[in-house]
């Protein structure tokens, strides 16, 4: 067997993997334009990446529909989306797999286009300034980033509700468990970084009170679902959307802490490494290594994602770093992934232009490995 340390079997919360290669949530945007519900297709593209004890962690979802920042992303917010999220996890317990739900609210890294023509909101009335970045309208056009509308601290309490709401609707739908976003620049991380949020209130100013609304939406998670079947992903040192914190280790210290005592399914960090990966190819050089900082004040469950080949997370694994690896962009173009680190099989090359468009291209015809050509 290759990679031996891969494919040990592991205790997830009430769940018992049959190997520690999980697929990464991937924004693909392609759920029904209307009710943003998922459809047959997602169903296809999730059941083929399935694998008896493997674990999936379904693309970020909106708890709201002021939430979404992109066309084509589903929720979790309606009846149709809970519908059609059954039957992707119909077709991923069909082939065994356990999949958790991402809940979303992309905050300011959205348009008011989206929204009615109401103004994104975020933590404090700070606009996107990243040098090149622009939003994606609703009808596909390429506008300036708006400058959003603070949440008024009742509205944050609302935030709450939804996620808390958004946590039952995935129960509803038939997952496993929830993951909560807070990582890449969206809502719940504006909140966190002092660079976009400027509040005066419960929910700013301090380390304390900047994290206050992940720990809530985190605990409203857990009362639906029990800790053990609840995630949170973070991007400590991350730069995606415009964040990033002047000094992240109090801040991210203080975060990894107090999820520890909240007995999580695990804790899930985005490698600095691969920080804005979504928009483009990138491996930025001399960053810290998540995994490496926080495992000594992680007591559960880490898993981490960003950049792996079978001999780096392999390696990860085998030097106690983590014990899962989550896999994104080699996930989309080898549905059978696993397989294939197992036996050492080819890694097929992804086709970046087909990630955010498109039907089945790019998306459910990427053959397994028995199905290659020999060349």
């Amino acid at each position: 067997m290759k990679f031996e340390a891969l494919f040990k079997p592991l205790q997830v919360g009430p769940y018992k993997l049959a190997h520690r290669v999980a697929m990464a949530p991937l924004t693909r945007m392609r759920a029904e334009r209307e009710t943003f519900a998922p459809r047959p297709l997602n169903a296809e593209y999730y059941g083929q990446r399935a694998t008896p004890g493997g674990l999936i962690v379904a693309e970020a979802s909106p708890v709201l529909s002021h939430g979404r920042g992109n066309p084509a992303t589903p929720g979790i917010y309606s009846e149709a989306q809970i519908a059609g999220w059954r039957k992707v996890v119909d077709a991923v317990h069909a082939k065994g797999g356990i999949i958790f739900l991402q809940l979303w609210h992309v905050g300011r890294v959205s348009h008011s286009s989206f929204h009615g023509g109401a103004l994104p909101v975020s933590a404090s009335a700070i606009p996107i300034r990243a040098e090149g970045m622009k939003a994606m309208t609703v009808d596909g056009k390429i506008a300036d980033y708006e400058t959003p509308r603070a949440l008024e601290t009742a509205e944050v309490k609302d935030i709450v509700e939804a996620f808390r709401q958004g946590a039952r609707n995935a129960l509803a739908a038939g997952f496993d468990g929830v993951e909560i976003h807070g990582a890449n620049g969206y809502l719940l991380e504006q909140f966190l970084q002092s660079r976009s949020n400027q509040r005066t209130d419960q929910y700013g100013g301090s380390i304390e009170n900047r994290a206050r609304l992940l720990l809530e939406v985190t605990q409203a998670a857990i009362d639906v679902w029990g800790a053990n079947r609840v995630a949170v992903r973070l991007s400590p040192h991350g730069i995606a959307n415009d964040s990033g914190e002047p000094d992240p280790m109090p801040l991210y210290t203080h975060v990894v802490k107090a999820l520890d005592k909240l007995g999580l399914a695990y804790l899930h960090f985005i490698e600095p490494r691969s920080s804005g990966a979504g928009r483009a190819d990138v491996h930025w050089e001399n960053v810290p290594s998540a995994m490496v900082l926080f495992r000594p004040i992680y007591s559960g469950v880490l898993m981490t994602a960003g950049g792996f080949t079978g001999e780096t997370a392999n390696a990860a694994i085998a030097q106690g770093h983590a014990d899962i690896i989550a896999f994104g962009r080699i996930f989309i173009s080898n549905p059978d992934l696993p397989r294939r680190l197992q036996h050492d099989y080819p890694i097929t090359p992804y086709n970046r232009a087909t990630f955010y468009s498109g039907e089945a291209k790019g998306y459910t015809d990427y053959p397994v490995y028995d199905e290659l050509t020999p060349a």
